[in-house]
């Protein structure tokens, strides 16, 4: 969109956004996100994975009624691949219009707004810790509230756990646990951070690749930290940089939904192919039987207790007929 751009000396950092139907979310974020970074090394790449509405064209307004084409290029991709896609394509396209690869990738959710100095923290620890090959940020919900932004690896335990949902358990075997009792005040390393706030060295995606395009939506940062992780690289929360998340804006999937929104498909099946591609179908078949059982456990405790769950509508029902066992009947 706009004038050609042309190469920048040290290309310090791509900010990659990628926008759903998210316009006037992005347009309040772009001028905190522009004051804090600097203009001579860093560029901002906002793809719109094919919004139904007008985003395109309020995107483009602002960015002429601001004058901001120098350092925020819109992209228009000709199909919605996903966050790994637009995420993808935004570094493959900040690589071709600036000639050159940047030394940082920041991959920010259209719904977020950047607190002041939350860039100078991610730059400074990333300069602190060579090592550190992916960063997190703090999220926050509007009233400031600590959302969770760190975690563990998935595991058939944490599988189990999560779907009994019996606190003791939880208590007892935390450490077996995705989430993590509360978020630290200080930095941690961890084994993945959300995707809604993630800072991520360029060579990184030398050394690991690219975000893997099977997943439409979630499990993708997951995936990209194991495999960052297994080519070296270290994963760190750091608390300085503080994100405001509106959770949920685009996807409408959000952790203990009042509304119980039934899980879309696309979920079920970027679970199943985390599994399968970092464990192996034999480790899916026992995750699935863990969580389904141990889930049919807690309906069945429902049941007897005369209690309404928060799980999303028909989940027991999706869960198993999008599992291992039985999704290849989508193929018949």
């Amino acid at each position: 969109m706009g004038k050609k751009m042309t190469g920048i000396v040290n290309f310090r950092l791509l900010i990659s956004v990628v926008n759903y139907c998210s316009a006037e979310l992005v347009c309040s974020m772009l001028p905190t996100l522009l004051r804090q970074i600097d203009t001579d090394t860093d560029r901002i790449v906002i793809v719109d994975n094919q919004s139904p509405d007008s985003s395109v064209s309020v995107l483009k307004a602002f960015i002429k009624q601001n004058n901001y084409y120098e350092y925020v290029h819109l992209v228009e991709s000709h199909k919605n691949g996903g966050f790994s896609y637009g995420n993808n394509l935004a570094i493959k396209t900040g690589k071709e219009i600036y000639n050159s690869a940047p030394e940082y990738v920041w991959l920010l959710n259209p719904d977020t707004f950047v607190q002041s100095k939350t860039l100078d923290a991610l730059l400074t620890f990333m300069v602190s810790e060579p090592g550190a090959g992916i960063i997190g940020s703090r999220l926050e919900s509007n009233d400031g509230t600590v959302q969770g932004s760190a975690f563990r690896f998935c595991s058939i335990w944490s599988e189990l756990l999560s779907s009994l949902s019996i606190g003791i358990l939880n208590k007892k075997f935390q450490s077996c646990l995705v989430t993590l009792p509360e978020m630290p005040d200080t930095s941690i390393e961890c084994d993945w951070v959300a995707g809604a706030s993630m800072f991520v060295r360029y060579k990184v995606f030398e050394d690991a690749g690219l975000m893997d395009e099977t997943y439409f939506l979630y499990f993708e940062e997951t995936d990209f930290c194991m495999q960052a992780k297994r080519a070296g690289w270290k994963c760190w929360y750091v608390p300085e940089s503080r994100v405001v998340h509106y959770v949920g804006q685009s996807t409408g999937v959000v952790s203990g939904d009042v509304q119980r929104r039934r899980r879309p498909k696309y979920w079920f099946q970027s679970r199943q192919h985390y599994f399968k591609k970092n464990y192996g179908v034999i480790y899916t078949m026992l995750t699935d039987l863990a969580w389904g059982l141990g889930f049919s456990l807690l309906k069945l405790r429902y049941l007897i207790q005369r209690k309404k769950g928060t799980d999303p509508e028909y989940m027991l029902r999706d869960f198993w007929r999008n599992s291992i066992f039985l999704s290849w009947l989508d193929r018949i």
